[in-house]
């Protein structure tokens, strides 16, 4: 009896041991986790890329509502071709062979004016040209200063539109940003969470394992030396015996492709065997439907998302509106021209030079062409206002969803932790009881199952209220635990960060 006291007190040191996993390379928590794959994932890059492209195309848009200086140059352009020329003594045309040598230069400065969706520009220009053959010449043709300006007089104005719709796309790229990178937080967490379980399933089979082989191997055939387990209480040992080596195998298979996604989604060497620190039980976070409702009203990218197709089918029904009418366009200049043989003659003495153009295109006969384009973009906008209308309700429907399941979570980890309390317990009590000889090896089995339900319930509900928590952030970019907007200090986090 004293060898069957010592044979369990090895049985349950080597059960307490194989709560265990073996010695790993790298140990993570679930914070180091999420900065992992927010920094080094693909997924990461990916969304780091996509962010820079609409940082610079919005830089673009910038730079072009400020002065443009352009330099339009032919610096040499040199002709020899038969031309048509009319020979007035002979009245007839005929070709005579010509050689001319060209150049010109033109500098712009140039200003689109927002207001009206003109542009308003100041130049200087310059042409040389030299004709060979019988008679000689050449000419220095001036333009030294010309103001001018020329603009759409009924039509679409583009600037317009663009000085609402460009800053809009950039806000909703840093929001995008934010709201990929707790989409990656979300399916890091998963990812984690599923390693956990498999570590706890690799423990709990380790641990039955063991405590199977001292049970039959041990305990089972010395009680049948001395006729106290019958012979088919030793069979049912051996079958549990062989039935906790196979459920190892299984969870050792699982751990390992636990272990490799982890990895693999961390941008992680694969060979690399991660031992997880499970976070502590998280503090109790009031969060009201309402609160929730105006942080994605105030932070959600979709909302903005919205806005712009909005604004982007209203200046599509404008601009086929304007052109389904008539076109009219507005050019004028003044300045100072010159035309002389010498080049310093061409600069002396300006004249005067006025332009003045107008031009009208208007359309007579379509068969309903115009309408139809009309009638197509009037119902495209109110269809996109349809959808906007259903996409907002359908979000918002979510996040209420979300914030009643993140508070329900929270409740069902504190009756994890407590069921698996009274689970440890009770098993330390039922083994006190089996070491004495009180209770059956079937009561032992059960508590044992008990403990090991209530320790993979309890992980299951970390895993849920994670998995709300970060759903419910990237819904409404707000960290509701610091109470602060994830979109603070934006710039220097992420912008500085990436360039």
């Amino acid at each position: 009896m004293l060898k069957i006291k010592q044979t369990l007190f090895l049985f349950f040191s080597l059960q307490a041991l194989g709560s265990v996993v073996f010695a790993q390379d790298r140990v993570l928590s679930l914070e180091e986790t999420i900065a992992l794959a927010c920094d080094q994932s693909l997924s990461a890059h990916r969304a780091r890329n996509s962010f820079l492209s609409e940082y610079w195309s919005y830089r673009s848009y910038r730079a072009a509502r400020l002065p443009s200086l352009t330099l339009s140059m032919t610096p040499l352009r040199y002709d020899r071709t038969f031309k048509s020329r009319y020979d007035s003594e002979t009245n007839r045309d005929v070709y005579r062979q010509q050689q001319s040598l060209y150049s010109y230069g033109n500098l712009a400065l140039s200003q689109n004016v927002d207001l009206t969706g003109g542009s308003l520009y100041f130049d200087s220009e310059m042409g040389f040209v030299r004709n060979f053959g019988s008679t000689t010449y050449q000419q220095y043709s001036t333009v030294p200063i010309r103001i001018g300006y020329s603009q759409q007089l009924v039509g679409y104005n583009r600037f317009k539109w663009e000085k609402q719709i460009e800053p809009l796309r950039y806000e909703k790229a840093k929001r995008t940003l934010l709201y990929t990178l707790e989409s990656i937080s979300e399916t890091a967490a998963s990812y984690f969470f599923n390693l956990a379980m498999a570590e706890v399933a690799y423990n709990l089979a380790e641990s039955g394992l063991a405590s199977s082989d001292t049970l039959y191997r041990i305990v089972g055939r010395e009680r049948q030396q001395i006729a106290s387990i019958s012979q088919a209480d030793l069979l049912t040992l051996r079958l549990d015996w062989i039935n906790a080596g196979n459920t190892l195998s299984n969870a050792e298979i699982d751990l390992k492709k636990a272990s490799f996604a982890l990895a693999n989604y961390l941008n992680m060497d694969k060979q690399l065997l991660l031992r997880l620190q499970l976070p502590e039980k998280p503090r109790q976070v009031t969060i009201s439907t309402q609160t929730a409702l105006d942080m994605v009203r105030l932070y959600n990218p979709d909302y903005l998302t919205n806005k712009q197709s909005l604004l982007e089918a209203r200046r599509n029904l404008e601009q086929t509106e304007r052109s389904s009418k008539l076109e009219a366009s507005l050019n004028m200049s003044v300045g100072f021209n010159q035309v002389a043989s010498d080049f310093r003659d061409s600069y002396r003495n300006p004249l005067e030079q006025d332009v003045v153009s107008v031009s009208v295109k208007v359309p007579l006969v379509d068969w309903g062409v115009r309408r139809g384009k009309v009638n197509m973009a009037r119902n495209q906008l109110e269809v996109i206002q349809l959808t906007v209308l259903q996409d907002e309700l359908s979000l918002e429907e979510e996040v209420a969803m979300t914030v009643n399941d993140f508070n329900i979570q929270q409740n069902m980890i504190k009756s994890a932790e407590e069921a698996r309390v009274l689970a440890d317990l009770a098993y330390e009590a039922t083994k006190d009881r089996y070491l004495i000889g009180k209770v059956e090896i079937s009561s032992l089995s059960m508590a044992l199952s008990r403990k090991e339900t209530a320790r993979r319930n309890y992980i299951s509900a970390l895993k849920n209220y994670w998995l709300s928590y970060l759903k419910l952030r990237k819904l409404t970019l707000f960290d509701f635990q610091r109470n602060l907007p994830l979109y603070t200090d934006f710039e220097n986090k992420y912008v500085a960060k990436f360039l």
